[in-house]
């Protein structure tokens, strides 16, 4: 077979695979990470696909490694391969950190590269013109490699990355907003970090909305206007962070409308963070309202049960402490409120048992965290007991009150039942209506039978205490 038809082969195959894997994951996400992907060619028995930036490339082998290599397979049996290299292109401005062609990270099992090293975000030297006078302090531990990435902030933290990385423009601007708490602090250091460090030259300001009104004012004062707006205006990047505080602040406003203006004309980044999206920004002017919705809009959402388990273990890890699993998946379950609490509890914790001398467990961090485990304490309901029980042993909340006697059901809806008595005042026969309409004998059965199962099992008295700690108030 001729080089050109092995080439055509090739292009039917990832046709196809690409049409598969858009079907699979759906146009949004097709669109931001495996569109950009293009074919290479053959090389060693592996098909090469090329992304413009590591960043991307990073993404797509830890998300959709598996399934590119499975479907590629399914329509060539003698593929030993999926490569990713990356490889800028003319259509694209080039971005931060992109390797040259050949950096290699391999979807295959019998082909390997060598890992690249982290780069450290250690702090920059001063610079001499004023710049880092302006801008707010960094904390050095606000960076992308210490930022746990869940389904509420990966769209964030992917517009974050992608705007650090940039040689370009992207989007003007990047409006990051969420709740308090949830990382849009921490997004904006890492991209402030990121910039200072791979191009120290570039002149960045980074500062709270507050802080922007202050100098202002201040220039207003020293009728020193000229030397302020030249000072904002001239930077590569302008990062504020909490806009909302300059709501009904109409000559800051007025102020800040015509820097965003000036530097969006002159191609200069501009990265925003607010506790709302633009659109419901109060006190703010329509016309800024607008002009800050033009560029992308991120939204970081209320974290998961998973994202803060993520968190609590990086945390637990930068610290070099010991915590065990139980008490990580405890404080995950009953803080939901915002990360900056959750690792509050946490630091609470570790000191506790360093200055005591006490192990961690979870009697001593209900002993602790008590007040705060208070003021996150609800009114438990025996649809709440079903709902986390259900998740816990991964089945459908509607599998507890089914008529299904499977002991992958079975055993979970006992445990509910039992928790259900423990933990509400709710009689028998109310409790076995909330259950499908079960008689109250059947929760006298269930709750002998988990009685019984704790006193002979260990572990699973360890975990029916765990769930019961995760729910009581």
């Amino acid at each position: 077979m001729g080089r050109s038809e092995v080439e055509r082969d090739v292009s039917e195959e990832w046709a196809k695979v690409r049409g598969r894997l858009r079907e699979e994951v759906g146009e949004a996400a097709f669109r931001s990470w495996l569109k950009p992907l293009t074919l290479v060619g053959l090389h060693n028995g592996s098909v090469r696909l090329a992304v413009p930036t590591r960043f991307m490339r990073d993404w797509v082998t830890s998300n959709y490694s598996d399934r590119l290599r499975a479907l590629w397979a399914s329509v060539d049996s003698s593929l030993k391969g999926v490569e990713i290299i990356v490889r800028t292109t003319p259509t694209r401005p080039p971005l931060a950190g992109v390797g040259q062609v050949g950096q290699v990270v391999s979807l295959g099992e019998e082909t390997e590269s060598e890992p690249e090293p982290k780069r450290a975000a250690a702090p920059c030297k001063p610079r001499s013109d004023g710049y880092d006078e302006i801008s707010a302090p960094l904390d050095p531990r606000f960076t992308f490699e210490s930022f746990v990435v869940g389904q509420p902030n990966e769209l964030a933290y992917a517009a974050a990355r992608r705007v650090a990385e940039a040689d370009a423009v992207p989007f003007n601007p990047l409006f990051l907003y969420g709740g308090v708490g949830l990382g849009k602090t921490h997004l904006m250091h890492a991209i402030a970090w990121h910039i200072r460090n791979r191009s120290p030259q570039k002149r960045v300001i980074y500062l709270s909305a507050e802080k922007f009104m202050y100098q202002f004012i201040r220039a207003l004062r020293t009728k020193d206007t000229v030397a302020f707006k030249e000072q904002f205006r001239s930077v590569d990047i302008l990062m504020i962070d909490d806009i909302q505080f300059i709501g009904g602040r109409e000559s800051t406003q007025e102020e800040f409308f015509h820097t965003f203006n000036a530097l969006v004309d002159q191609n200069r980044q501009v990265i925003i963070s607010a506790d709302k999206s633009p659109s419901n920004l109060e006190g703010v002017e329509e016309r800024m309202r607008s002009r800050l919705g033009w560029g992308l809009v991120a939204e970081i959402d209320s974290t998961t049960y998973e994202l803060r388990l993520g968190i609590l273990q990086s945390k637990a890890e930068q610290m070099g402490e010991k915590v065990p699993v139980k008490v990580l998946e405890f404080l995950a379950h009953k803080i939901t409120s915002n990360v900056r609490e959750l690792e509050g509890a946490l630091n609470r914790i570790v000191a506790h048992a360093t200055l005591v001398g006490r192990p961690v467990t979870l009697e001593t961090t209900q002993e602790v965290l008590h007040d705060l485990l208070h003021a996150n304490a609800r009114r438990l309901t025996i649809e709440e007991i079903q709902r986390r029980v259900a998740q816990h042993f991964n089945i459908r909340h509607a599998d507890m009150v089914s008529a299904r006697r499977a002991r992958a059901v079975a055993r979970p809806r006992q445990v509910a039942m039992y928790l259900s008595k423990q933990l509400t005042s709710r009689s028998l026969p109310e409790i076995g209506r909330r259950f499908g309409g079960r008689d109250h004998t059947t929760v006298m059965h269930a709750v002998r039978k988990i009685e019984e199962l704790k006193s002979l099992d260990v572990g699973f008295a360890e975990e029916v205490d765990l769930l019961r700690r995760m729910l009581e108030n």
